[in-house]
């Protein structure tokens, strides 16, 4: 039995994301196990992320991915192979070892957390689990909650060249079952695109799968927009339905000041930043606001939190990076109450277990998130029943790469008798 438990092989490859670019992708086998994933990435990136290996050059407009598989195969895969497949922390301190740098950039978070993911993936079918289950094993737990999405039904800022400056625009369904939720956002998405039609906008997508319209109106018109198709929908906004935004706002923070697009008479400090948000949450009723400033503005985070966090979500992504000592300081300086999810800021699965953890003991919520460039793997989807963390955010109710994370939570729901 010893012998089925260890890694026999390693193999890697490169697949193509949602952008068409290309990414790794990673086979794990036991004796009596197989585990494969891919790993996404990120258009809207925080500074302190872990770093992706790209190969620079010509090929693919220097976005290849040759450098990081030949990390693996010559240098991680010699060193797992062998290694007890369930020792999860042990692999993964060893390729945190094997790297050497503070933020991955020596063999690539990208090599680094496909291997990671696999290794799991692998794990969990030796040991004849259900993916989740073995995940939540790993962080101590053993009852599961099915996540409530926050769905991007438009898009703006770097996702789609539109003029809007908010990055996504959510909804985000209020009842307690995934598929009634699920039903909600698919009836309100079909009727938002009627809409949008007949005001004669263009209703291609962006990277998310969310409208991206150019909007006369700009940010208010979206708002408007959705809040017309969940009324004509048959559910009522604040009840059924209440909004969350990606302001994205490093996206928008140049010279000291955040610079909207429907605003060029003037450029925002961080306090008539805050006041605009302000005046849009006194108008719509939202749950969440992630990044709404800056990433280095850490100040005016703790402000906003003061002043908003009391009734609804302040989600830090790009100000923390899912890195637990950013988190640390998120906590320490009252800068947020949520925290973004995305294994690929911090590069392995042991420490955004350990960043969840973080989170959970401070009594932040936490949100497991998918990237803009992504691919089939449905791990989030397990990581985040798996993890209990209450929230999912995957996209739109379009594209296949986004809905496979939601039809995987479809089918985890029909395991699992608790749900959120």
């Amino acid at each position: 039995m010893i012998t089925m438990m260890k890694i026999t092989n390693i193999h890697s490859r490169h697949i193509f994301d949602s952008r068409g670019l290309p990414t790794v992708e990673v086979d794990v086998v036991t004796e009596q196990g197989f585990g494969r994933a891919s790993v996404p990435s990120g258009a809207s990136t925080g500074s302190k992320e872990a770093m992706e290996l790209r190969d620079g050059g010509k090929d693919y407009g220097g976005k290849g991915v040759a450098k990081a598989l030949a990390s693996i195969s010559e240098i991680i895969a010699p060193q797992l192979t062998g290694q007890e497949v369930t020792g999860q922390s042990e692999i993964d301190e060893i390729m945190i070892e094997l790297d050497g740098s503070e933020n991955k950039a020596n063999l690539g978070a990208n090599a680094i957390l496909a291997v990671s993911l696999a290794v799991a993936k692998a794990a969990a079918e030796t040991l004849n689990q259900p993916l989740y289950q073995y995940l939540g094993g790993l962080s101590g737990n053993d009852s599961f909650s099915i996540p409530t999405p926050q769905i991007n039904v438009i898009n703006g800022g770097v996702h789609a060249n539109n003029g809007l400056d908010i990055q996504e625009f959510m909804i985000v369904p209020q009842g307690d079952d995934i598929r009634n939720n699920l039903k909600m956002a698919a009836e309100i998405f079909q009727t938002l695109k009627s809409d949008i039609a007949d005001r004669g906008y263009s209703t291609a997508v962006g990277d998310e799968g969310g409208f991206a319209p150019k909007l006369v109106g700009g940010n208010q018109e979206a708002l408007e927009l959705i809040a017309n198709a969940i009324d004509k929908s048959g559910y009522i906004l604040g009840e059924d339905i209440k909004l969350a935004l990606d302001v994205a706002a490093s996206e928008l923070y140049q010279n000291n000041y955040y610079h909207l697009n429907r605003r060029l008479d003037e450029d925002l400090d961080s306090a008539a930043m805050i006041e605009w948000l302000k005046d849009l949450v006194q108008n719509f009723p939202f749950q969440s606001i992630e990044d709404p400033l800056d990433e280095n503005d850490w100040e005016s985070w703790s402000k906003i939190a003061d002043e908003l966090g009391r009734n609804m979500q302040i989600v830090g992504d790009d100000l923390l990076v899912t890195n637990p000592n950013l988190l640390q300081k998120g906590i320490e300086t009252k800068a947020a109450n949520a925290i973004l999810i995305k294994p690929n800021q911090i590069g392995t699965l042991s420490e955004t277990i350990e960043t969840i953890k973080l989170a959970k003991s401070a009594g932040w919520n936490t949100i497991i998130s998918h990237r803009s460039g992504e691919t089939e793997d449905t791990t989030i989807a397990h990581l985040a029943v798996g993890l209990n963390t209450g929230q999912i955010k995957t996209g739109s109710m379009s594209r296949s790469e986004r809905l496979a994370k939601y039809n995987e939570l479809l089918r985890i729901a029909e395991e699992t008798t608790t749900s959120n």
